[in-house]
């Protein structure tokens, strides 16, 4: 019961993560976010990050929620390998070192883009540790391990902006760049300790 419920409210969230996502299909470069990147909207490199990242975290997210259930872990293996695949390679090819070359132009102070540079290399780290464990140790156990802590970096996108939510309506006298810098580091490393903790309390341990 606790797993469907899990699974419901991470849909719910890809869903809100697609509504957001999908203004910037219209390749207009002045809405939501980019509104506040409008001095580095013009460097090409930024641009291919900036979609690169936003479009193959939608798939990132959607495939993290089929990969632990035993649905696609006992019943379709098959299934499991092509779609875990699918998010290694965007993680460690896309999204990861897209997400780094964002976080070098992050909103907030140095600190802020240092927190988001360094939440890309665990996230690489911790995919290619969970793809090693599987492709070349044979180690289950440790796949899994490694792969919540993936996924749990993944989540972050996510928690990132449960908590600005959560700073515009309860502290209206913080302004945005502050949230910004205010939840730069708790909105992952909370992540990881919800992560760790699932991973010591797992019968998968």
């Amino acid at each position: 019961m606790l797993r469907v419920l899990a699974f419901l409210t991470l849909a719910f969230f890809w869903y809100m993560m697609l509504n957001i996502v999908w203004p910037y299909t219209s390749g207009a470069t002045d809405i939501d976010f980019l509104q506040t990147k409008q001095h580095v909207i013009h460097l090409a490199h930024y641009r291919w990050a900036f979609y690169l990242h936003i479009f193959s975290s939608l798939y990132i997210l959607a495939a993290g929620l089929t990969q632990f259930s035993d649905f696609t872990t006992k019943k379709n293996l098959f299934l499991h390998r092509w779609i875990g695949k699918g998010y290694v390679l965007l993680v460690l090819f896309v999204s990861a070192p897209a997400g780094f070359v964002m976080a070098y132009y992050a909103n907030g102070n140095s600190s802020t883009q240092f927190s988001f540079m360094l939440l890309s290399v665990l996230w690489f780290a911790a995919t290619w540790k969970g793809y090693d464990a599987i492709k070349n140790q044979k180690n289950i156990k440790a796949h899994r391990r490694w792969m919540i802590r993936s996924y749990a970096l993944t989540l972050s996108a996510i928690t990132l902006r449960i908590m600005q939510l959560f700073i515009a309506n309860y502290f209206e006298t913080i302004s945005p760049e502050e949230a910004y810098n205010l939840i730069a580091y708790p909105s992952w490393v909370l992540n990881i300790v919800v992560g760790e903790l699932y991973i010591r309390l797992s019968v998968w341990n």
